[in-house]
């Protein structure tokens, strides 16, 4: 392992695992302003999209009918409409259930945030799209993993079902601190046999490494996740781990390891390196995502999640209506 392979996922030692974890009174006073702005955020832009941009390819084809003045021009039929030499449009029968599933890292890295930290955020965009389900009277089901699945909770309908998710994610202590995605997701294809969405929340740093033959080892059990289900991945990050801050000797700590490593930060070249390796683990990990069929969105700590969320809705609601 070389060294900018090892500073990869390495944290300022004051983040580990014993940092006092935030206030569960605030958390939950910011899940409740987090309701209050996603009926906003669901009554504007997401309103009359959450369903199409979650529905995947959870439909079936009810029928092909001539076109009535008002249909939406996207579900025209130009092969049909060709033959016959005047519009017809594919109409949908959804599934009557849309399960949604918040596949949520725990690992011992969640905790870590130079001014926010990560759990809080993902705090805020689980609870965001999990009013949003709940708005569209969608069931909703949670699973929290590290190397293993340490909680999973079946998917239920209901404002008091979501409050108790939002509960569990917020007092759930993990029991490993560290990290095993691809072993995860695999377990998850097996567990999960209903069709589902599945939306998962991670760092992902260090997932898209190099398995046999140079391929990714998160690059199968994503794929295979997509044979059934609809899968999209919300990357949340810090700044610190993007670039690191000239602030002179410092020891980094792996979180999830225990390892350390004394590192000059004044030291342009190493500010650098970090630097390229840090944009290429995010070019992998959108790479091994777009291979799989998956849908990336990017989250820094700290920033609102209702930008990047209407971004992400806009840009998914128009491949789905591609397909």
């Amino acid at each position: 392992m070389t060294f900018l392979e090892r500073i990869l996922g390495l944290q300022n030692q004051d983040s580990g695992p014993g940092k006092a974890r935030p206030d569960r009174r605030a958390l939950l006073r910011r899940v409740r302003r987090v309701e209050i702005t996603t009926r906003a955020l669901v009554e504007g832009l997401m309103a009359g999209r959450y369903r199409s941009v979650f529905r995947g390819q959870g439909v079936d084809l009810a029928e092909i009918r001539e076109y009535i003045p008002g249909d939406d021009v996207r579900a025209i039929d130009w092969n049909v409409t060709a033959r016959f030499g005047h519009p017809f449009v594919r109409t949908y029968m959804e599934e009557r259930d849309t399960t949604v599933y918040f596949v949520i890292d725990r690992s011992a890295s969640a905790g870590f945030g130079s001014l926010v930290p990560r759990e809080e955020t993902v705090l805020e965009a689980t609870a965001a799209l999990a009013f949003a389900a709940l708005r569209n009277n969608d069931r909703v089901g949670l699973v929290l993993f590290t190397d293993r699945v340490e909680r999973f909770i079946p998917a239920r309908k209901g404002r008091r079902h979501i409050i108790a998710l939002l509960n569990v994610l917020i007092d759930h202590v993990p029991v490993s601190p560290r990290t095993d995605i691809p072993g995860v997701l695999a377990a998850l294809g097996h567990r999960l046999t209903r069709r589902a969405t599945l939306v998962v929340i991670s760092d992902l740093f260090g997932s898209p490494g190099s398995g046999p033959g140079g391929h990714s080892p998160l690059l199968a059990p994503l794929r295979h996740l997509r044979l059934r289900h609809d899968v999209a991945a919300i990357r949340v990050t810090d700044a610190r781990e993007h670039a690191l801050p000239d602030v002179g000797l410092i020891l980094l700590e792996d979180i999830e390891t225990g390892e350390q490593l004394l590192v000059d930060t004044s030291n342009a070249g190493i500010r650098s390196r970090f630097g390229e390796v840090v944009g290429e683990e995010a070019r992998k990990v959108a790479r091994v995502c777009g291979e799989a069929g998956v849908d990336l969105l990017a989250i820094r700590t700290g920033e609102p999640v209702t930008v990047p969320l209407r971004h992400f809705f806009k840009v998914r609601a128009r491949r789905v209506h591609r397909r």
